[in-house]
């Protein structure tokens, strides 16, 4: 699809309608993640074909993870469409909703893509707003936003899920405040991209909020905002849970742990918690009446145990597709010990060789074997063994070769 003149009357652009001319829009695919909306996307599709103008080249990609009838309701609704309608079925719902954007990313074929939810609590006649603020700004990203001028979140039903809202947009802005400058709403599952600044391969998302996946990973220099109401859900229940409200925390933390540095803080942090599960077992093991020798070395692993688990899940989930589940637990488990075994000696070391007291060359050989420690994490347990990671670089070799 391609962009085209028009001078319709009346719609965006037209000098008739009393604007300034702007540049004509450029094609959009819509694309639109579902869980179980069979009734919705009728109605989503009747308001795009009212809202989007005829001059405006439109397609709508559904990427559908549902266990209901919505892709055969998807399938019945888009015979009355201008449009063309895709609808992506998923098997297995990789990344949740925000792996179903992902998906929709790859798929697209136009110069812009708008991301919206198929509830229509995203109003489908901001559509052609959101993608000519894009070309009048020359913006690659333009947010819908309910926190700017002319913008509310009355569709939030309930107290709870307005403070949980409140609560989560200004956590996102202060763990990254410079990728998010400029962006009131990172919240936002309504949006509109350039396919040419976006790219899908280097996205890992967890769960719904894609924006702030987009905002961190690739952000385009120029960002704008268009305001918006949120609105009611017009069928069926909201997705939001417990379960995705974990789930977003997980992925702020894979976000925040992106550069070496921050992966060695939180290393560092998730290593101190350790000590509580290390400090029971041992309590336990010696009040069963076990010599405190082999009930510490019994005791370690259990903060052993308490450390991988936490890793795992908030520092390299993206990672552990490099190795098996048992690779990774022999491998980490191995690493762990081996600090104690290493300590000892450097200790002596410091304090022979060195000079040091005994309180100092503790300290630092506390230090020397956690820097090693998290390198040998990173470089041992989660990077991808060289054959895995010279495939994947074949695998891009042949995409840019494709684009080409």
């Amino acid at each position: 699809m391609s962009s085209f003149e028009s001078t319709v009357p009346g719609e965006l652009g037209d000098p008739a309608a009393g604007t300034a001319e702007v540049p004509e829009p450029g094609a959009v695919t819509i694309v639109v993640p579902t869980f179980n909306e069979a009734g919705n996307v009728a109605e989503l599709l009747r308001r795009i074909t009212e809202s989007v103008p005829a001059r405006l080249p439109c397609e709508v990609v559904f990427v559908d993870d549902s266990t209901d009838d919505t892709p055969e309701v998807i399938a019945r609704s888009a015979r009355d469409c201008p449009f063309p309608v895709t609808v992506l079925h998923r098997d297995r719902p990789t990344g949740g909703l925000g792996g179903a954007v992902v998906e929709g990313l790859r798929a697209a074929t136009s110069d812009w893509i708008v991301v919206m939810d198929g509830d229509l609590q995203h109003p489908p006649s901001l559509v052609p707003e959101l993608v000519g603020s894009g070309e009048r700004s020359g913006a690659g990203l333009v947010v819908a936003s309910r926190y700017i001028k002319g913008g509310s979140r009355a569709g939030l039903a309930g107290g709870y899920r307005i403070a949980v809202s409140r609560g989560a947009t200004w956590l996102t802005k202060t763990l990254f405040p410079r990728r998010l400058h400029g962006i009131s709403d990172p919240m936002s599952g309504f949006f509109a991209i350039r396919r040419s600044v976006v790219t899908a391969d280097i996205l890992q998302p967890l769960g719904y909020k894609i924006l702030l996946e987009l905002a961190v990973r690739s952000r385009p220099r120029q960002v704008t905002e268009v305001p918006f109401v949120f609105q009611d859900r017009f069928a069926g229940e909201s997705k939001s849970t417990a379960r995705e409200g974990f789930r977003f925390l997980r992925h702020l933390a894979g976000l925040r742990t992106a550069s070496p540095v921050a992966r060695m803080v939180v290393f560092g942090l998730i290593g101190a918690t350790g000590f509580l599960p290390n400090l029971l077992g041992l309590y336990a093991l010696t009040a069963g009446g076990l010599h405190y020798l082999p009930a510490e070395i019994l005791a370690n692993q259990f903060g052993v145990a308490w450390n991988f688990l936490l890793v795992e899940h908030l520092l390299f989930r993206e990672r552990r597709r490099h190795r098996g589940g048992w690779d990774r637990v022999g491998r980490f488990a191995l690493l762990a010990n081996a600090d104690l075994v290493l300590r000892i000696p450097l200790i002596a070391l410091f304090v022979r060789h060195f000079g040091m007291g005994a309180l100092s060359a503790t300290a630092l050989a506390l230090v020397t074997t956690f820097v090693l420690r998290f390198a040998g994490t990173e470089a041992l347990v989660y990077l991808p063994r060289r054959e895995a990671a010279d495939e994947s670089r074949g695998r891009g070799r042949d995409r840019d070769r494709d684009a080409q």
